[in-house]
């Protein structure tokens, strides 16, 4: 069994069904909301390993889709620091485990980390909602 920081945003419904495969795999996923963490580019930046920029970004992020940041234009640096101000930029989850770092759900690559229990379907990758805008989550006042 892992620990799992798990960087979301709440109320995500691919990164609820993320959470859930890494649960009933066994491990405990400390879920932190991407939006309130302290980002720095040097804190950001191994999480993307030796991906292209444009990969860095999450598609569905409203500045992406309204065409005011351009992932395949953008240089690592200046990504970074957009990232840092605004994370929803930032291609989620973000996962990190035993000091490794990773953007985004790629089984194969959590598999040969910690393990994943056999599942018939693929964890969702893109954003299920045609507009990729998700609700805000109720207000629980719990903090994760």
């Amino acid at each position: 069994m892992a620990v799992i920081l798990f960087y979301e945003k709440p109320g995500c419904v691919n990164n609820t069904r993320q959470k859930q495969i890494l649960r009933q795999s066994g491990h405990d996923v400390v879920a932190l909301d991407i939006r309130v963490q302290t980002w720095r580019p040097e804190t950001l930046r191994p999480f993307f390993g030796d991906r292209p920029v444009a990969e860095w970004f999450n598609r569905a992020a409203p500045r992406v889709k309204s065409g005011a940041v351009v992932p395949e234009l953008a240089e690592a640096d200046e990504a970074l620091a957009q990232m840092c101000l605004d994370p929803l930029l930032i291609r989620r989850p973000l996962i990190e485990c035993d000091g490794r770092r990773l953007a985004g759900f790629d089984e194969a690559v959590l598999d040969s980390w910690v393990g994943l229990a056999p599942r018939a379907e693929p964890a969702p990758q893109a954003c299920p909602r045609s507009e990729g805008v998700c609700p805000e989550p109720p207000s629980t006042g719990e903090e994760h």
